[in-house]
């Protein structure tokens, strides 16, 4: 890294990195309905706005620059989706200020809290993001202009009738999804690490395998990528458990088995029937506190493990 105001700006910018991604990833998650394309958003965020400090004349303030950066990469990934749900954000410059709230504020910034994750995509973009800035993450009304780009009053139309609907929303049951049992083939990789059978894992590596974890250059081949498993292979308690998040198959990864809590997730992807890419959430543990996970009877761990 060179030395100079730049060199500066990089290391301002990673010490708040790490400060900033649980939060960035509480907001990202909601918006996005999905703690797992809430984490993609939160990495693609740090990544474009490290490129971009080189190139700006002078340093922003950083936390809301950087809210505004995973904000509209979200956004861009929702309407890439034709999302059902397409309030523009300039469309809150259009509203009218509502009247003052009352003292139920409260109220609703704790239905907000326990609102699930997956349930903040039915409301409006625009909405969304007030609501989870203000009820969720406790920024002031004039913090979130300055994130959003827009007036305190266009603010305080969007989290009004954001609120609204939530409560709406949240007066409807949720749609239950029984726990599918799991696929043999992640079955089977949860039943060898367990078993400690590393050489019987490298077999299941394709080829061109690849290996992301945050904050480490990702892994390719499957020699590279086999050597994961020899880090594992030092930590005796650590147990995995299939699971089902947000209509996806994942690895619950519990250092303490005994715990009812996961420590973290993995999530593989698969071809002709061999891993060709694994994500390892061990660094970013934040992913799995609003995952709302489904176990069913888990034979790899020798328990049943709790709908959750």
């Amino acid at each position: 890294m060179s030395e100079g105001p730049g060199a500066d700006r990089h290391a301002l910018f990673l010490s708040l990195a790490d400060e900033l991604r649980p939060e960035l990833h509480r907001y990202c998650a909601r918006l996005m309905g999905s703690v797992i394309d809430g984490e993609d958003v939160v990495q693609d965020a740090f990544a474009r706005a490290f490129a971009a400090l080189d190139t700006l004349h002078e340093v922003p303030p950083m936390r809301a620059w950087l809210f505004r950066i995973a904000h509209n990469r979200a956004l861009d990934v929702l309407r890439s989706r034709a999302s059902r749900l397409t309030e523009p954000i300039e469309a809150a410059r259009e509203f009218a200020a509502p009247e003052d709230f009352d003292p139920a504020e409260e109220l609703m910034r704790r239905e907000a809290v326990e609102t699930a994750v997956s349930r903040f995509t039915e409301l409006p973009p625009a909405q969304r993001s007030t609501v989870i800035l203000k009820d969720v993450l406790g920024q002031s009304l004039e913090e979130i202009a300055t994130m959003l780009d827009l007036t305190v009053n266009a603010v305080k139309a969007h989290l009004a009738r954001g609120r609204t609907a939530l409560k709406l929303i949240n007066s409807r049951a949720p749609v239950a999804l029984s726990p599918r049992p799991p696929s043999p083939a992640v079955a089977r990789y949860a039943a060898l690490f367990n078993q400690r059978d590393w050489d019987g894992l490298r077999a299941m590596l394709a080829d061109d395998v690849r290996l992301v974890q945050s904050k480490y250059p990702a892994r390719s081949g499957a020699a590279d990528v086999g050597m994961f498993f020899g880090i594992y292979s030092r930590s005796a308690h650590v147990q995995l458990a299939p699971a089902w998040l947000e209509n996806r198959e994942v690895v619950a990864v519990y250092e303490d088995p005994g715990s009812a809590k996961a420590s973290y997730l993995m999530w593989l992807e698969w071809t002709d029937g061999r891993i060709s890419f694994i994500r390892d959430y061990k660094y970013v543990r934040y992913v799995v506190d609003d995952a709302e996970l489904q176990f069913i009877q888990d034979d790899t761990r020798g328990a049943e493990s709790p709908v959750t």
